[in-house]
């Protein structure tokens, strides 16, 4: 073995690189995310060493000699070999191009983008300015997009107030009813919510429409796939019934 890749010597057993990265690739996605910051490592390293100490401690204690262990060790050993016999049943199972783009053609309802607005916004924090802003505006004194960046306390202010496409449940209910009646072009407002008041432009609308393929391709194969080692689990496990189970 490489000795660069030892991390630690626990009474002559070897931690590695190896020892870690099999730790952290069995930890949730969102701590796997960290598997490259050096402290993370080594808190991970830190567990590993742990892990050891008390197993050594286990040895000393002879309680590898306990019906307890015996028990926890028959168990482990059924619960590992039912995992590799249901990794061993699944493992053949796939999803053709074909299967996937029939699915969408059948449940293309399922996979409707909702309606969505195109918006930019002004926001400050006392109504009458904000009436103030929509005069200046209509009268043409200003632009909308040259007042946002003057006068709105939102950070879209330096894209001149746009907040880009959004659709339904995105934005607070205030926003959201005022921004989804108003037509493309008009401004609307001033709108109270939580955050302050708002003059809404509407830029673009789109209704409802049906996802493109391509966008939605991966979900419909882990749908496809799940319904699939379903139904491999279940006969597995009816097969599985009728030979072993007696009573």
């Amino acid at each position: 073995m490489d000795n660069q890749n030892v991390l630690a010597v626990i009474a002559g057993e070897e931690i590695t690189q190896k020892d870690v990265d099999a730790l952290i690739a069995a930890l949730p996605k969102e701590q796997q995310a960290y598997a490259s910051n050096e402290h993370f490592r080594n808190q991970c390293l830190e567990q590993i060493i742990t892990v050891h100490l008390f197993a050594k401690l286990g040895e000393e204690m002879q309680l590898e000699e306990t019906d307890a262990f015996q028990d926890n060790l028959a168990h482990a050993k059924r619960e590992i070999l039912a995992q590799m016999a249901v990794g061993e049943a699944m493992k053949d199972i796939a999803v053709t191009e074909e299967e996937t783009k029939e699915y969408y053609k059948a449940n293309e309802n399922q996979f409707m983008a909702g309606e969505t607005v195109h918006a930019k916004h002004i926001l400050v924090d006392e109504e009458d300015k904000c009436q103030e802003i929509l005069e200046k505006i209509v009268a043409e004194e200003i632009t909308f997009e040259d007042a946002a960046k003057e006068f709105s306390t939102c950070p879209s202010k330096q894209q001149g107030g746009d907040l880009g496409a959004f659709t339904r449940g995105q934005m607070v209910k205030e926003f959201e009813d005022a921004a989804f009646a108003a037509e493309i072009g008009h401004i609307v407002g001033p709108v109270k919510t939580q955050f302050g008041y708002h003059l809404i432009k509407v830029e673009d609308k789109k209704d409802a429409q049906a996802s493109v393929y391509e966008d939605v391709a991966d979900t419909i194969k882990n749908i496809i796939l799940q319904q699939k080692r379903n139904d491999v689990y279940g006969n597995k496990v009816a097969e599985l019934k009728e030979k072993y189970v007696t009573k």
